[in-house]
């Protein structure tokens, strides 16, 4: 089984969720770093676009991830990159706009960080053959397959699990927590792995579980709600609580921090202690990792190597596309039983669960 260690962080900079394309940045990126979606260069074999998902840059969560790919693509393959912001509430027309706007950049790979991108990319990909397409979570809304799109099959639940049994094994109330942004597909395997490790060490235990929203992508930049359902989580008893909520994880960090010691919030997608403030790292146990870095940079390395990827390309614990974090030592005391539930996973003597219904 292949150790679950640390990640470095992603994300040190807040930012607001702006329209436009290439738009500029303070020089500081997502990872601490230069800026490296400035333009494109004529000698770059691969001309990266990334057109983000609501909350943006600066999210500590699933768009800075993807910058982190994208800033590994070009030290390492001499890519150059362009990026584009997103608003809450956009249309599908919007979104293909956003991608045309990319591609006549003379993008020759473009991004699309997130689901609500799968019909634009759907539609524009025909009108641009000869640029590649990934989208994130994406699926293909038709039975006509484009040769130019990718889509990127994360299995968060295999790495919620493993949060979920981290929860079980820290709880001093048995009485834990986990907060979604809006139920749908990408959401509910988290809520469903959450809580199946959960009660996969201890049946007993209470899981208060809440989406921010019903519909809309407005849970995924909405920290002030998720602080005031995570505040009523803990007023609940919760002493553990879990997001899966981009952006709005912000409030349940700044929850727990003000709840003093005891209570811990469980980061998503990147390693969320380290873009966490002083304040707020005490507090952060772990972070279940959705490696959508590596998930950029493959693509990227695809389009170099001449041989891009085309339609679902599969991340999951068994090779690393999914996994825990270590950051602030405070679950090192249970790896080796967060390590015995891994490979159960992996060597499939552990099927676990996407609905959410479906866990009792």
């Amino acid at each position: 089984m292949r150790s679950i260690g640390k990640i470095a962080a992603v994300g040190l900079v807040a930012s607001l969720a702006l329209t436009g394309c290439g738009k500029k940045h303070d020089d500081t990126s997502a990872s601490g770093s230069k800026d490296v979606c400035k333009g494109f260069t004529d000698s770059s074999p691969v001309k990266l676009a990334i057109a983000f998902d609501v909350g943006g840059r600066g999210d500590h969560s699933f768009n800075d991830a993807a910058y982190a790919g994208a800033e590994k693509a070009v030290s390492d393959l001499g890519a150059s990159c362009i990026d584009a912001q997103a608003t809450v509430g956009e249309t599908d027309a919007q979104r293909a706009d956003r991608l045309k706007q990319l591609a006549d950049k003379g993008a020759n790979a473009i991004v699309g960080v997130g689901y609500l991108y799968s019909n634009a990319v759907n539609e524009v990909a025909q009108q641009y053959p000869k640029v590649n397409f990934l989208v994130v979570d994406g699926f293909d809304p038709d039975k006509n397959a484009n040769a130019n799109v990718a889509y990127d099959a994360f299995a968060p639940q295999e790495s919620s699990y493993l949060a979920g049994v981290a929860a079980a094994l820290k709880t001093k109330t048995k009485n834990v927590g986990v907060i979604g942004a809006v139920p749908g597909a990408v959401i509910d395997p988290f809520m469903a792995g959450y809580k199946a490790g959960v009660h996969a060490v201890d049946p007993s235990i209470k899981v208060q579980s809440k989406y921010i929203v019903q519909s809309g992508d407005k849970g995924f930049n909405d920290p002030t709600d998720a602080k005031q359902i995570a505040q009523q989580m803990l007023d609940g008893g919760a002493d553990v609580i879990f997001h899966a909520a981009g952006l709005s994880g912000a409030g349940l960090f700044e929850a727990v921090a003000a709840a003093g010691d005891g209570k811990w919030a469980i980061g998503v997608d990147g390693d969320q202690y380290g873009s966490a403030t002083k304040e707020e790292q005490p507090h952060i146990l772990t972070s279940a990792l959705k490696r959508v870095d590596t998930g950029v940079y493959d693509f990227a390395a695809s389009v170099k190597d001449g041989k891009p990827q085309t339609s679902y390309v599969a991340y999951n614990l068994k090779n690393d596309g999914v996994g825990l974090s270590y950051s602030g030592g405070f679950i090192d005391d249970i790896k080796s039983k967060i390590d015995a539930y891994a490979t159960k996973i992996e060597n499939g003597q552990i099927k676990v669960p996407t609905d959410p219904k479906t866990v009792k």
